[in-house]
């Protein structure tokens, strides 16, 4: 299957880079202050990524226990980071890189797949229409700004851009298109899928790559869904039949570099999210915005080297795991790999854990952080041995005991060999 080593991955590295990055103000700072062309452009003239290292940064992915890594290609202010035929706003023009192929050639080298962010909204392009997400919405006369736009010229300039990333740079395995806004707005009509020619898109994609992953944001089906910026609560359901996804999310909330931003998630609540994942069958593609000079913020590199450090001892957990179809207890979430099934706990009991409905159904339980032993018992469900039912459960739980002292990894997980 296309998506075999997607759903294996689970977890990805997701990289927001361009000129908003020496902006430093979030990648939507030109449509959320309004800029024209003419105060967006020095972001662009000064773009210089003397610190921007694709070896590392796949490095970095490694090392936090991540199986793919995606590169914003060019954002929504048409900024291009490879050396574009159809336009010199481009990194290839301001620095005389291709970080594109720098990015695949590295990201390939260190065993991650491959993958490639295009936005299909372009500010720069004379073409692209004002709409409600335009910088220039506000304008005074803005509707009289798409008299001469045509939106047919632009699409051939969009998927000639995407011709050019899926036929340079070899074997892509994952394509995020960002994004479909068919809503009208505030007297302005949004982008729906016809007007980038998706189904065309679409085709040229499979004929191109035909082994590559495509997301949903097209406004056609595509392989996978992207819940961004939120977990889903349950596995995500088709005609009752499963839904490849990924929830995508950013360590501050920001995607692009944000220098002021300094609101960052911990490291435990990011692995707890990881986790809630997997249980329901999904992936997460966790976002870092590399600052003007292409380097990973600090901030950002200390929650991955968390994180990595409790990928270390717990990837069996994570990669390779999916949804587990046994009810967890309210501590935690439930993962399942073969026959090992995954107990992460967010929240630590007193003494025991209780799993309802897997009496007979383990045979071995012990931490997955240092191997240690775990003693279970199960509830008898005649009450005819002298066995004390634990108050309030029903027969057929298993009872885990438990150290009082929590351990000292960021979520402990308990590994149950099932029977």
């Amino acid at each position: 299957m296309r998506q075999e080593w997607f759903d294996t991955a689970r977890f990805g590295l997701f990289v927001h880079f361009g000129a908003y990055s020496g902006a430093a103000r979030h990648e939507w700072v030109q449509a959320y202050e309004r800029l024209t062309d003419a105060e967006y452009l020095p972001y662009a003239r000064h773009f210089e990524p003397d610190r921007f290292d694709a070896a590392a940064i796949a490095a970095t992915a490694v090392a936090t226990g991540m199986g793919y890594s995606v590169l914003t290609t060019k954002h929504h202010d048409g900024f291009c980071l490879w050396d574009s035929e159809l336009t010199d706003f481009s990194s290839s023009t301001a620095c005389g890189r291709d970080l594109v192929a720098e990015h695949v050639e590295a990201t390939r080298a260190a065993g991650l797949k491959v993958g490639l962010y295009y936005s299909l909204i372009d500010w720069h392009h004379p073409d692209f229409t004002v709409d409600w997400n335009h910088p220039r919405r506000d304008d005074s006369g803005a509707h009289a700004l798409n008299d001469g736009r045509s939106m047919e010229r632009y699409r051939a300039y969009l998927h000639g851009q995407v011709r050019e990333l899926l036929t340079r740079y070899g074997t892509i395995d994952y394509l995020f298109f960002d994004f479909t806004y068919p809503e009208t707005k505030q007297g302005w009509a949004g982008k729906a899928a016809e007007d980038w020619d998706a189904e065309g898109l679409m085709a040229l994609c499979r004929e191109l790559q035909p082994d590559m992953l495509v997301n949903d944001r097209l406004g056609v089906p595509g392989d996978f869904v992207t819940p961004e910026q939120y977990q889903p609560t349950k596995p995500i359901l088709e005609a009752g039949s499963p839904v490849v996804w990924e929830a995508c999310q950013t360590t501050n909330g920001s995607w692009g570099y944000h220098r002021d931003n300094v609101d960052f998630k911990s490291a435990p609540l990011l692995i707890r999210m990881l986790a809630d994942s997997v249980s329901m069958g999904g992936n997460m593609l966790l976002n870092v915005g590399p600052d003007g000079r292409g380097a990973i913020p600090p901030a950002d590199l200390a929650l991955l080297g968390e994180i990595g450090d409790w990928m270390e001892l717990h990837r069996d957990a994570i990669v390779g795991a999916g949804h587990a179809s046994y009810t967890p207890p309210r501590e935690g979430v439930y993962t399942l790999r073969g026959d090992r099934l995954h107990l992460h706990l967010f929240s630590w009991p007193l003494g025991f854990v209780h799993l309802p409905g897997l009496a007979g159904k383990a045979s071995y339980a012990r931490f997955l952080h240092d191997g240690s032993w775990l003693r279970t018992s199960v509830t008898d469900p005649d009450q005819t041995a002298n066995v004390m039912r634990p108050a309030g459960e029903e027969a057929g739980t298993l009872t885990v005991s438990l150290p009082v002292r929590r351990p000292d990894v960021a979520v402990p997980v308990i590994e149950l060999t099932l029977a």
